[in-house]
């Protein structure tokens, strides 16, 4: 009966996928997700998470991503391109087709300006504007993670089509 005291059920861990084309940012949210106890795994750009999303075989729980993802060099636009770059948003929304359940967060140092560029309501996905705190990132994530996933709009309309008020 001692032995059996001593087993302990395995710990789930979330799973966090950060993407920024700034490899500080990228190191920096790792670092600080890590330390929190999240497995963290990290991209470059959008092309690179979409890998991630398709390949990687554990659980994906929440898509980290920057709303600006420019392209690592000049690459013709494809169709057939299984892994194409694309900005935060509309990764999210490839990525959420790709992993149901998957919760975002897209993160900016210019929101105002970048969110209504690409015809994105504030307080439609939770947002974390950059310059951040350590605080404010892990308080947003367990908040995000928390809430149900976002139902995006895939007509190509580029909106979540559930107009939940999560954060500002």
């Amino acid at each position: 009966m001692a032995e059996q005291q001593n087993i302990r059920p395995p710990t789930v861990s979330t799973t966090i996928l950060v993407v920024d084309d700034e490899p500080a940012v990228t190191k920096l949210c790792k670092t600080i997700l890590q330390q929190a106890g999240f497995t963290v795994l990290d991209a470059d750009g959008s092309s690179e998470a979409l890998k991630i999303c398709t390949q990687h075989e554990g659980p994906i729980d929440l898509l980290l991503t920057d709303l600006i993802l420019p392209p690592l060099g000049f690459q013709l636009a494809s169709s057939s391109n299984q892994f194409p770059h694309v900005h935060g948003h509309e990764l999210a929304i490839r990525a959420a087709t790709i992993r149901k359940g998957l919760r975002v967060i897209l993160m900016s140092g210019n929101p105002d300006k970048e969110l209504a560029g690409h015809g994105i309501k504030r307080r439609t996905l939770p947002f974390l504007a950059k310059p951040f705190e350590k605080d404010g990132l892990i308080s947003l994530v367990r908040e995000a993670l928390a809430k149900p996933a976002p139902a995006f709009d895939l007509s190509g309309q580029g909106k979540a089509a559930n107009d939940v008020d999560w954060f500002g």
